[in-house]
Formats: structure tokens, C-alpha cells, sequence
């Protein structure tokens, strides 16, 4: 099996209610894949800005307490948060002009 490259990893910084930038970063090639991430770590209205774009990607996510897997390792809980994202949009921010 072939390693794929990290050239295509994109950097996802998630924003507050307001919109401005918080600590949080988030990686994946595609947004939904950062989304994912910001959900399991417990955030609910995820605002993802694409650094280097001027898109902001909006989910709505949630975790949900599912049993583990029948292949599961002996560490691994019985029961394990599991997150789900449903995309609702994208919002273009105005580009800032270069001098």
C-alpha cells in the first residue's frame, strides 16, 4: 500500500460565533474531514475559515455514544463518541485589498 503525500493537507481555523478566529486548528484535506475533528472534540456550530481562501465552511455537529467495534482493541471502551457533521454552507469573505 501506497503512502499517500501531505502536500494536499489544508489548514481549517475555527471561529467563534462572531467570526473571529479562536485557537483552534484543524487539518484534512477536505473540510468536512476538519469538520469531523472540531465535532468529536465537542464544538456544536463549527465555522471553518480555509487559510489562504476566503471561504468560511458552516457545519452543525454533534457526537453520538455508539459500542465499539467488534474488532476493537482490548484498550479501547465499550462504548466510544462517534461524530457526526451536516454541512450548511458557504460564506465568501470580502478579499482585502493589496497595496
Amino acid at each position: 500500500m501506497r503512502r499517500r503525500s501531505s502536500g494536499n493537507v489544508r489548514y481549517f481555523v475555527l471561529q467563534d460565533k462572531r467570526g473571529k478566529d479562536t485557537n483552534h486548528v484543524f487539518t484534512g484535506r477536505q473540510p468536512r474531514q476538519a469538520a469531523l475533528k472540531a465535532a468529536t472534540r465537542g464544538f456544536k456550530d463549527i465555522r471553518l475559515r480555509e487559510r489562504g481562501r476566503d471561504r468560511v465552511h458552516i457545519f452543525v455537529g454533534s457526537r453520538k455514544q455508539v459500542s465499539a467495534p467488534s474488532n476493537a482493541p482490548d484498550w479501547m471502551p465499550n462504548k466510544i463518541n462517534k461524530a457526526v457533521v451536516k454541512k450548511r454552507g458557504i460564506e465568501h469573505l470580502k478579499r482585502r485589498r493589496r497595496r
